[in-house]
């Protein structure tokens, strides 16, 4: 018989200062057009996000422009790429061992077998993997796998691989960091779309330990659905100032066809696994946008409690790609009460990752 994965703990983290203000104050007093302006704040009070973090410090000038203190996202022009990924390569290591770190001494690097890294917002090499490996002291000959620029549901396909690798090989003592650094790639645009995009993402990062230790929460099955028609509603395009993220109007509809067909199918094939949502006590569902919870709430005619996980990480980080969900796990890690749940994530493709667990008690 196969070794359960188990996500023994979760450590989370985020830059030290508070952008959403600053962001919204910037892009609100730039927008000329005054029926664009007022649809920009009405979408503000809606997007049910009260936080996002950065290592970006927000100023405010004398004149009442708004600006960073590094003059990052300055009056002039604006940075590109291989400034954008210079930032990166000096935060996104700072920000994972601060993940890491918060696992405390339920950490023990000496005992760490693979690590698997998820990032899609940063490129260097050595890789962050290399880098964590080396300040943590791990083996040399620790093995590392990289989940690049998947996006969103990146946390599940990383927590898949360490499923796979404690499946095969019972001893294995994963750890799993998820980072984005989101704040790196702000657009200057009048795009209202655009724009309404950005205001969703800020910057975290999340570190799990998945061993076959029995507690914590149990990984069962994964599985994966690509939705027919939706390959271009997520785009992250590597432009020369930034990575340019396209995220359309249509993607909660896209996403509640596909969740409506899933509850009425009602077969071992399908994403619910031939179950109704009503046998899930647990709904981990990545919190990429009010929007997008509320299509996952209303699609599967769940209660109103049960994504309030998910809610609550929207609104004290927004969307932190993927570490999103980990931060919702971790939240459920919290509670020891016993519990089945399904974990669910969207990105490009547009695709669906899913997998079930049970938490422990």
């Amino acid at each position: 018989m196969s070794a359960v994965a188990h996500i023994n703990a979760i450590g989370t983290a985020t830059p030290p200062f508070e952008v959403h203000d600053a962001f919204v104050r910037f892009v609100s007093g730039g927008i000329a057009d005054p029926k664009a302006r007022r649809l920009f704040d009405r979408m503000v009070q809606r997007a049910g996000i009260e936080r996002r973090f950065s290592y970006l410090q927000p100023v405010t000038l004398p004149d009442g422009t708004i600006t960073d203190r590094d003059d990052f996202y300055g009056t002039g022009e604006w940075p590109s790429t291989g400034q954008r990924m210079a930032r990166y390569e000096r935060d996104a290591p700072r920000l994972g061992l601060a993940a890491i770190g918060a696992l405390g001494r339920r950490l023990e690097p000496d005992s760490i077998t693979h690590l698997v890294v998820a990032s899609c917002t940063g490129f260097m090499a050595p890789g962050l993997d290399q880098r964590i490996a080396v300040a943590l002291g791990l083996d040399p000959g620790v093995e590392r796998t990289v989940v690049g620029f998947m996006g969103c549901y990146a946390a599940v396909n990383s927590l898949r691989v360490a499923h796979h690798i404690v499946r095969s090989e019972p001893d294995a003592r994963v750890l799993v960091l998820t980072l984005e650094l989101c704040t790196l790639h702000f657009q200057r645009t009048d795009d209202l779309e655009a724009l309404l995009a950005m205001l969703l993402f800020g910057d975290g990062a999340a570190a799990a330990l998945v061993s076959a230790d029995p507690h914590g929460i149990a990984l069962e099955d994964f599985r994966a659905a690509t939705i027919a028609g939706s390959a271009d509603a997520i785009r992250w395009t590597i432009r020369d100032q930034g990575f340019d993220m396209h995220l359309a109007g249509e993607v909660p509809g896209h996403i509640g066809k596909v969740l409506r067909q899933e509850a009425g199918r009602n077969d071992d094939a399908g994403l619910l696994r031939g179950q109704t949502a009503q046998d899930y006590d647990l709904w981990a569902v990545h919190a990429g946008g009010r929007s997008i919870l509320d299509t996952v709430e209303q699609a599967l005619e769940l209660a109103p409690e049960a994504l309030s996980p998910s809610r609550a990480v929207l609104r004290d980080y927004g969307n932190m790609s993927s570490a999103t969900l980990m931060f919702v796990l971790a939240e459920m890690l919290e509670t020891r009460a016993p519990a089945k749940g399904l974990a669910m994530a969207f990105g490009p493709g547009l695709a669906a990752e899913t997998f079930r667990f049970t938490r422990l008690g």
